[in-house]
């Protein structure tokens, strides 16, 4: 069972190597209030004086201790310590930021603590989270790994933070929460345990006391009358694995370098002439040989499950290193291989086949059918065949085509006018349908470049998505030029003989029949009027002379001429024309004979002719607007897809090859991230870590831990 701390110290070697945190290894954390004698306490167990010295805060990095017991006549691990030639020196220690250098002044040691101290945590007394290793060999130890902790603060002096009480007690939270760890509260004799600081932290994290042992110091220093008896046999604070008292050197001792194996033999006389009944459980040495026993104990319950969680962290970081891919080394076929798997990604998508099917949101080829029957046709059906169009602009439209003569029929022109009119409306949405399909074949790309080889290589990622983008944005603009086509078509021919425009041909029956009793009608009601027009008297010249004179000039002046006017104005209308026209006003103003054109008065009521007239035209404009719509909804997705969607997809790889294959930028292309190179490095490391733990921890044979 003695193998047992070597075995952890491996695996701490290993671990501390790569910088994880993620193996919670057994250990003995030390902590203690400040100027409690931790220090003191961790010196004695090695017998060397090595630790930094002063007034106020002096520990101020973590230190990971490993005690190492070497016999003279180890020769094995002199020679495996020492990198080949054998270490001579009784005693020697090695830093784990420091490699293979050997120390054997343990005034170097010291040193270098301070120095690697001010190197991480600065000169200011703050404290730093990053531990320092330490490995301590020597004959005159027992195996043991220790943490020593910066000491407990209350208030912040000279240049130390305000929160220095918090980061500290937030820094042995982090060590003493760790479940492998025995926690070693030190407290000292002179003051009241009741109000122990280490002891408080160390019952909040383990409020059974499995793992705690205490360690009352300076009893020396007590006030005359006063022992810590009571203290020591667990009478003022029970702990479950017992308190050890013990007798550090004096500071008078450490100035005089008093040797350690004498302060050892006034420790034992001290503990003999004050506690001689518990004298046998209490001191350096019975606290170095209590810690070994409990710690290597603690190892044994630890090991199973360490054991365990190595193996499936194994698993894991492999995984984990495989996902990062492996070293490149062929660089062309690997640049094609990643071009060929991004273009048949892209068009899994669009089909629908692709091995990662999106379950929250509609993407690739489902999205695009949306948006062709969903989108682009309840934007269609919305669009209404007569939005936009009024009674009295039908009407206008009539009477504009039937020029100069009142027409007995329907005009057909204007039926053709309006209609075109109303089918253009058909155009925006049918382009905005191309936006639409187009935006989503853009989203693809960043669906499919979620690779592992998009993000570990971001440059090939970046000219993919250029080369895609570029691709997408030239089929743009023969799509919309064969959807204005679509429409131009249909604008082009009005076909009125559709077989759909059954509309159009029972109208014309039923007006057929219906205009041929009106033209009668109308025809016996002119020739009525004729007889009476006859029996009137005939005007004369001069009326009619008067009459034509007032019309142009009322078109000619822009003015409005009275209905009363007398046959005076009207015989002098030429020369008023005449003189409105070359007048100062006209000059400025201009000639504009539309002002007097009539305009439609929205508000006056149609004939029954007007009405019927423009129901009908109404009624052709839906029916064939509705025959249009049809064709644009069904043609306008075929063009998009093949234009579009199909020539994307059958030349994407091709256009990928020619564009990013080439000799002289797959080096560039193939640069990978610093984050990814860094993350795969990190994964490598820590797999080959803890494949050595597996290994170490397979040498323990079943019967040593027994």
């Amino acid at each position: 069972m003695e193998g047992l701390i070597p075995v952890i110290n491996k695996l701490q070697d290993v671990f501390n190597t790569v910088g994880s945190e993620t193996i919670q290894l057994p250990q003995i954390v030390v902590i203690g209030n400040q100027s409690s004698g931790k220090s003191s306490v961790i010196e004695g167990l090695v017998g060397k004086d090595f630790l930094p010295r002063g007034t106020g805060i002096v520990t101020r990095r973590p230190l990971i201790l490993q005690l190492i017991h070497v016999s003279k006549n180890d020769t094995e691990t002199r020679f495996q310590e020492g990198s080949g030639d054998a270490i001579k020196a009784e005693e020697w220690a090695k830093f784990l930021h420091t490699k293979n250098k050997i120390y054997t002044d343990f005034d170097e040691i010291r040193k270098e603590i301070e120095n690697e101290t001010d190197r991480m945590g600065g000169t200011n007394k703050g404290v730093c989270p990053e531990p320092i290793s330490l490995k301590i060999f020597s004959p005159k130890v027992v195996n043991l790994t220790l943490v020593d902790l910066p000491g407990l603060t209350k208030v912040p002096v000279g240049d130390q933070p305000e929160d220095i009480e918090d980061q500290i007690i937030e820094l042995s939270h982090k060590y003493i929460t760790n479940p492998n760890s025995i926690i070693l509260a030190v407290t000292a004799a002179n003051t009241d345990m009741a109000t122990s600081e280490s002891l408080k932290l160390a019952k909040d994290i383990d409020p059974d006391g499995r793992r705690t042992l205490a360690v009352i110091t300076k009893l020396d220093l007590m006030d005359h009358g006063t022992d810590a008896m009571e203290a020591l046999c667990g009478r003022v604070i029970p702990v479950k694995l017992g308190i050890i008292g013990v007798v550090n050197r004096s500071q008078a001792d450490i100035n005089h370098r008093k040797d350690m194996k004498d302060a050892m033999t006034d420790e034992a006389s001290f503990l003999q002439r004050k506690y001689p009944s518990i004298a046998n459980r209490n001191g350096t040495l019975f606290l170095a040989k209590t810690l070994n026993r409990l710690l290597m104990h603690h190892i044994r319950d630890c090991l199973p499950e360490l054991k365990t969680r190595v193996n499936v962290m194994i698993a894991q970081f492999q995984s984990l290193l495989n996902s990062f891919g492996v070293p490149v080394d062929d660089k062309s076929q690997l640049l094609l291989q990643i071009i060929t798997r991004f273009a048949a990604a892209y068009c899994n998508t669009i089909e629908g086949t692709a091995k990662n099917i999106e379950t929250t949101e509609l993407c690739g080829g489902a999205r695009i059918c949306y948006i062709f029957h969903e989108t682009f046709g309840r934007t269609l059906e919305s669009v209404d065949p007569i939005g936009g169009l009024t009674t009295f602009d039908i009407l206008t439209a009539i009477r504009n085509a039937t020029g100069p003569r009142p027409a007995l029929f329907v005009p057909e022109i204007s039926f053709e006018l309006l209609v075109k009119r109303q089918m253009k409306r058909l155009e925006e949405p049918s382009l905005r349908c191309i936006e639409l399909v187009h935006e989503e074949m853009q989203r693809i790309i960043q669906h499919c470049g979620t690779q592992q080889e998009m993000l570990r290589f971001p440059k090939l990622h970046e000219k993919i998505v250029d080369v895609v983008t570029n691709l997408l944005r030239r089929r743009l603009p023969p799509t919309n030029t064969m959807v204005e086509n679509l429409m131009s078509i249909e604008l082009a021919y009005i076909n009125t003989k559709h077989p759909d425009f059954t509309e159009a041909h029972l109208i014309h029956k039923a007006l057929s029949e219906g205009n041929s009793l009106g033209h009668s009608f109308d025809h016996h009601r002119s020739i009525e009027q004729h007889k009476v027009q006859d029996s009137r008297p005939k005007q004369s010249a001069h009326e009619v002379v008067s009459t034509k004179g007032w019309k142009i000039g009322s078109l000619m002046s822009g003015g409005r001429a009275e209905a009363d006017s007398t046959s005076e104005q009207g015989s002098r209308a030429g020369s008023a024309s005449s003189s409105v026209v070359g007048s100062p006003a006209h000059s400025r103003k201009g000639i504009n004979l539309l002002d007097n054109v009539p305009s439609q008065q929205n508000t006056r009521k149609l004939s029954q002719r007007e009405q019927r007239d423009c129901d009908v035209i109404e009624r052709l404009i839906n029916s064939y607007f509705l025959i249009v719509k049809k064709n644009i909804q069904d043609n306008v997705p075929k063009a998009i897809m093949h234009f579009l969607v199909n020539h994307v997809k059958d030349n994407l790889q091709s256009e990928l090859v020619s564009q990013l294959y080439k000799k002289e930028e797959i080096d560039y292309l193939l640069e990978e991230s610093e984050h990814m190179a860094a993350r795969r490095k990190e994964a490598q490391e820590m797999t080959q870590a803890l494949q050595r733990a597996s290994h170490i921890i397979g040498e323990i044979r079943e019967t040593h831990l027994w």
